[in-house]
């Protein structure tokens, strides 16, 4: 079943895709998702909008997509299964479906000890993986999770999220493969830094046959600073950054100019890997670096599908 997303239109045609992502406010303005729109609407296929991540509070990713979609832009709503229990969980899939969305990203999301709120209470009713074949079955058979029939159609593209870092390495891919058979059809994953042992995980992809089921995007994170590298290697699980690359970036008289650079190092090196079809680029707090990067990748102008 077609989505009628953009994004799924892009994927299907094989061209190589390019994804963002804006994080809503901790506050009620609108303001911040529409400038971030704005400044990504030219140089990307669809805009991730993140579900309160790092277990922070902020406005709702539905708001966020809503805001995007006024703009003209493809939003990706981000949904995770920290915070609602599967009465929830259906009951905002129907309603950003209602509201024209059409891409959802299906999470775990970040444990809550982690944000704001620490003694927060986590749902975890389902796990990301029965979310993915929770939202494939209201879309596929028009059944919710009790079996009921669900009343019109669910038109989305889902996708969901792959680590090919963290450990235990070898698991690393029958954990994708339980996410494509479970109903993902697109995978955004891990900020790459480590592009051999990425390349690595995608020949295990290949050998499964999973690149032909799911479409990739290879995710990346735009350093801005030595400090914002160190941190990452030494305090993020399943985030691998060479000692090079932080070294680098400690070098470097411009560390914002090194890390652009490193970004388009890592687009170069992932165009040419079978089975990658898009990138997904999350400048954390830097979106206005994404036309450049995406310009001086030569992924522009984006194409219209």
């Amino acid at each position: 079943m077609k989505s009628g997303s953009t994004l799924e239109r892009m994927l299907e045609s094989g061209r190589f895709a390019v994804c963002a992502e804006a994080g809503p406010p901790k506050g009620s303005s609108p303001k911040v998702i529409q400038k971030k729109g704005e400044i990504l609407k030219s140089c990307s296929d669809a805009v991730n909008v993140t579900d309160n991540q790092t277990a922070i509070v902020r406005a709702s990713s539905i708001s966020g997509c809503v805001l995007l979609k006024e703009l003209g832009v493809e939003p990706v709503l981000q949904m995770v299964v920290r915070d609602r229990n599967r009465i929830g969980l259906q009951s905002d899939i129907l309603g950003a479906v209602a509201l024209g969305v059409r891409n959802v990203l299906c999470l775990s999301g970040d444990h809550q000890r982690f944000g704001n709120h620490p003694t927060a209470k986590g749902v975890y009713d389902i796990d990301s993986m029965q979310l993915i074949q929770m939202v494939k079955a209201m879309r596929d058979d028009h059944k919710f999770l009790n079996g009921e029939e669900v009343s019109g159609d669910i038109p989305l593209f889902i996708g969901a999220a792959a680590n090919p870092f963290a450990d235990p390495f070898e698991f690393r891919v029958t954990r994708l493969a339980k996410k494509v058979n479970a109903g993902a059809d697109f995978i955004q994953t891990q900020g790459i830094f480590d592009t051999p042992k990425f390349v690595e995980w995608m020949k295990m992809v290949r050998d499964r046959g999973l690149h032909e089921k799911t479409h990739i995007l290879a995710g990346l994170i735009p350093m801005k600073s030595v400090g914002m590298a160190r941190y990452m290697r030494n305090n993020v699980p399943g985030l691998s950054v060479p000692k090079e690359l932080v070294d680098r970036m400690a070098d470097a008289k411009d560390p914002k100019e090194e890390g652009v650079k490193i970004c388009l190092e890592t687009i170069e090196q992932l165009k040419d890997v079978e089975g990658v079809h898009g990138v997904h680029i999350m400048a954390i707090a830097w979106e206005d670096i994404v036309p450049r990067i995406v310009e001086e990748a030569g992924l522009m102008p984006r194409p219209v599908v």
